[in-house]
């Protein structure tokens, strides 16, 4: 690894700055509140794409580190790197953000300074937790991001809005305080929280956990991922979040807050604890698959259109989760590039239905109808987004279910049988959704007169719309970036695992041979 710059900590501090440089505005400038936003948070966007150059392809370990020791004792360091995985998903972020701000620009009228103040500082907590290197500025990034999404939720959601968050926040902070017990029971036996350190720590052949110490590190960290997912039956969470949080806590919720929870079993579970992910893999493929099958069911039976699009994540997220839990190259390369279709598609999806919500108040897809007629900008916007979230080919949403379902397919046949399922009843809850919203007669008056989109709202959707081709038609330019990356974590996982594996069994020694006569075997033995 090489140190170089401090691009890292700029694309960490310079979204703080922006929220600092807010609270000089005067609380009823809510223009400039707004365009001061958007313009950190395209700035902050141009950042990150410096990291495109940076990130070069094939290179492995980490492009970019920063460095500097922090605390004594204990040993913490201000660690942070950057590589192919953690790349997209930082650019993934930078991009939602300012999208959030042309989403929120007529659906928050009130503490109009705090609500982008917590838009940024939660920027903060995301970016920090996809560069952070040291398992306590993990930790300490990671509880940094919860405390600005729940005030989104409990402050500028809906009616349920303290209910959403307080359940957001405890579910969360449950699984923190699992990880945290892992990272101190990591810190007792190494000695250290530098995850590099601890990996190599980890794979030396000087250092061996014990199957049951090692299942127990794997579940501490596992159970806060599968929650912040999330992974069946910790979903419970996220629909209430999702239907309650004004439309930027949606899209950042769905873009990016729920790969927090894959990126941690990318990152952490398998390369730290690769005998217990083996071990597990069969009953968190299980638990996937149900999650594909179940959130598409209830998706398709939801009146309401907010939940129908929260439920949808927990089935696309299960097919991330399964196709982590292969350990095959294709199919952990197309959970990565799943992590990034589904952040573009139902980001989209979460931003289209803000915007009816901003004309009607309402989610209920019975007040809807015919919508074809007075918005036919919108409609053609939706069936697009749509046809992506479903996986429709030359779109973002089939390269990776389809790499995902081909790896599965060459390790275990049953898992991906069952988990193709998934991708037949996504087509048939959100085409059956459209038609009913968009098709047929405007049955409500207020329906009639509805505005189409502006230009404010087509430029968010344009980015959406060329992204999703983008991504569908030129799918190696991101394949080949996070191939490196994710061939390390298979070394990492199968290494140890395979050894461990093929070790023959010890041959049983007889117990009534004496001292004298092993002696005398061994000495024949050394003779021939």
């Amino acid at each position: 690894m090489e140190l170089s710059g401090h691009l890292l900590s700029i694309l960490i501090f310079f979204p703080a700055f922006g929220a600092l440089a807010l609270l000089f505005l005067r609380n009823d400038d809510d223009l400039w509140i707004r365009r001061l936003t958007f313009v950190v948070s395209v700035v902050e966007f141009l950042f990150s794409m410096i990291l495109l150059r940076v990130v070069a392809i094939g290179v492995p370990g980490y492009a970019l580190t920063e460095y500097k020791a922090w605390i004594s004792s204990p040993p913490i360091n201000y660690h942070l790197g950057v590589d192919g995985i953690s790349m997209f998903l930082v650019i993934l972020t930078t991009l939602l953000t300012p999208i959030c701000v042309l989403a929120s620009w007529k659906g928050v009228h009130h503490r109009i300074k705090e609500f982008h103040v917590m838009l940024l500082l939660l920027e903060v907590g995301i970016i920090g937790v996809f560069l952070a290197l040291d398992l306590f500025v993990f930790f300490l990034f990671w509880e940094v991001m919860l405390i600005p999404m729940a005030f989104l939720i409990g402050i500028w959601g809906h009616d349920r809005r303290i209910y959403a968050a307080v359940k957001f926040f405890i579910y969360t902070m449950a699984g923190s305080a699992f990880m945290l017990v892992g990272i101190l029971w990591l810190y007792n036996l190494t000695g250290t929280f530098d995850l590099p350190a601890i990996q190599l720590t980890l794979q030396s052949a000087a250092f061996h956990l014990a199957p049951r110490t090692e299942m127990l590190l794997f579940l501490s960290f596992f159970v806060a991922f599968a929650i912040k997912v999330p992974l069946f039956p910790l979903h419970t969470w996220l629909p209430d979040a999702h239907v309650e949080a004004p439309t930027a806590g949606s899209i950042i919720l769905a873009g990016v807050l729920l790969k927090m929870g894959t990126y941690g079993m990318i990152r952490f579970c398998l390369p730290l604890f690769p005998e217990a992910s083996h071990r597990a893999a069969p009953y968190v493929a299980v638990l996937a698959i149900i999650g594909i099958i179940y959130g598409a069911l209830v998706a398709l039976v939801q009146p309401n259109l907010k939940k129908l699009v929260a439920y949808s994540s927990v089935s696309h997220l299960g097919f991330v989760v399964l196709g982590i839990f292969t350990f095959h190259t294709i199919s952990m390369q197309g959970a990565v590039y799943q992590m990034l279709a589904h952040g573009i598609s139902t980001g989209a999806l979460f931003f289209l239905t803000g915007v009816l919500y901003d004309r009607r108040h309402t989610y209920e897809i019975s007040e809807y109808g015919g919508l074809a007629t007075p918005m036919p900008k919108f409609a053609a916007f939706f069936l697009f987004v749509a046809l992506s979230s479903m996986g429709l080919p030359m779109l973002n949403g089939f390269v990776g279910e389809y790499l995902i379902l081909l790896g599965t397919y060459q390790m275990h046949w049953g898992w991906a049988s069952w988990a193709a399922t998934g991708v037949i009843l996504s087509a048939c809850y959100l085409l059956w959704a459209y038609q009913r919203v968009f098709f047929g007669e405007v049955t409500h008056d207020k329906n009639r007169n509805l505005p189409d989109i502006d230009a404010r709202e087509q430029w968010g959707l344009v980015v959406f719309a060329v992204i999703a081709l983008w991504m569908g038609m030129g799918s190696p330019y991101f394949t080949r970036r996070v191939a490196t990356p994710v061939n390390a974590v298979i070394e990492q996982t199968k290494s140890r695992y395979a050894e461990e594996a093929s070790r023959p069994a010890a041959m049983p020694q007889p117990a009534a041979l004496s001292s004298e006569t092993q002696q005398d075997s061994q000495r024949r033995t050394v003779s021939r």
